[in-house]
């Protein structure tokens, strides 16, 4: 079973990866825990065990939600150490993968053409897991690397990466009687373990919500008839509310993203605006008006630069626009050309965005010598269902002992 709010990690997935890398887990924890971690580790030191210091650092880094959030081990490392533990869960080499889901609306389109459907409509539930792939960097070949817990709602969940964790919360799950209803719950996947787990709930259900990490917060922003936004600190394993988005500005299907510590959100109901929430301060604000009229099918952060894409199906092409964040002003926006566009989600990986759905994936350059899509388009991974929403992950050599 999960347990919720800083529970050990539960194995909700299925298949061998997951049940070796489960097996693994629970070897190293019949002696080290979160609780008595740094213990050990206080004893390896005095004895100059060094062997027995690196297993017990890997162990932290291995579940460091985990020991980020009991006070009796995160608490007690010094600085050097914390950078440490973090440092060694983030080594390894970046991968792109996708999780299969379900949309509550139609992204992408015209403002004119593309209404969004009712959430209220009954939402036909589908028994087979849903699961998440990731894309083998040498073969570039799309592999299964676990699926997502049942209990997680098919439709309309927000996802998003923060310490190599993939996040999902909120979502519409249904009733025995078939209502669809808000859910506030909110599940972790540690690609290190293979093994998920649950954290807080959220403070209030949310359907159609986008979750963005920035500064080792998650924050989880608006969904389908909210204004409001709450921040998740994974040390005191808590959500709070901070201030709302401005009424009347995103009714649905918002886009966000983070971007040299703030958060920027647009799209949704009111096309071309775009909100900069300032943490500091606690405020959202108004940014420069963005010259599109039609609906983004998505937005994401490369450096300094947020880029916004949009789909033109009447031109049969894509419109990319760009707002540099530091100086604050748009760059102007370019069009591009191609064949059968389809409303695509985004992830950042080194200098490329990749734009994702079920028919492909195309790759945009972001280098300053150059810009734009590549020639080269990637398949997307033959058996999926439904949408795709597409992150980046890093994969230990462990993991891929554990797959081969």
């Amino acid at each position: 079973m999960m347990q919720a709010g800083g529970g050990q990690e539960a194995d909700l997935s299925s298949g061998d990866l997951c049940s070796n890398l489960g097996s693994a887990a629970a070897d190293m924890s019949q002696r080290i825990s979160a609780e008595n971690c740094c213990e050990l580790l206080t004893k390896a030191k005095r004895e100059g065990a060094e062997e027995e210091k690196r297993r017990i650092f890997r162990y932290m880094s291995d579940h460091y939600l985990e020991v980020l959030r009991t006070p009796a081990a995160y608490g007690r490392l010094a600085a050097g150490e914390r950078e440490l533990i973090l440092a060694q869960r983030l080594e390894g080499k970046k991968v792109l993968a996708v999780s299969e889901t379900c949309e509550v609306y139609d992204r992408g389109g015209s403002r004119e053409g593309s209404r969004p459907q009712s959430p209220q409509l009954p939402v036909p539930e589908d028994n087979a897991p849903r699961r998440v792939f990731y894309l083998h960097p040498d073969t570039r070949r799309w592999e299964v690397l676990t699926s997502l817990p049942k209990e997680v709602p098919a439709k309309g969940s927000g996802m998003c990466t923060m310490y190599n964790y993939l996040f999902v919360a909120g979502g519409m799950k249904m009733h025995g009687d078939g209502r669809p209803a808000a859910s506030d719950r909110v599940f972790c996947y540690n690609p290190l373990t293979g093994l998920w787990s649950q954290i807080r709930p959220l403070t209030q259900p949310r359907c159609q919500l986008q979750l963005v990490s920035m500064d080792g917060y998650l924050y989880a922003i608006g969904g389908e008839c909210l204004f409001t936004v709450e921040r998740y600190d994974p040390r005191a394993d808590r959500w709070s509310q901070v201030a709302p988005l401005p009424k009347g500005s995103f009714a649905v299907a918002h886009e966000a993203t983070s971007c040299g510590g703030d958060l920027f959100v647009s799209g949704g109901s009111l096309f071309y605006r775009l909100l900069r929430y300032d943490c500091r301060r606690d405020e959202w604000e108004e940014c420069p008006f963005n010259e599109s009229r039609r609906r983004s099918t998505d937005m994401v952060a490369h450096r300094s630069v947020a880029y916004r894409f949009d789909v033109d199906r009447e031109r049969a092409g894509v419109s990319v626009y760009r707002y540099n964040t530091v100086v604050k002003v748009w760059l102007g926006g370019a069009f591009f050309p191609l064949e059968n566009p389809l409303p695509f989600r985004c992830a950042v990986l080194e200098d490329r965005i990749y734009c994702v759905n079920r028919s492909h994936v195309r790759q945009f350059e972001v280098r300053e010598e150059r810009e734009g899509f590549l020639s080269e388009v990637l398949p997307s991974p033959a058996e999926a269902r439904g949408a795709l929403v597409p992150f980046v992950l890093i994969l230990s050599r462990t993991n891929e002992t554990h797959r081969n």
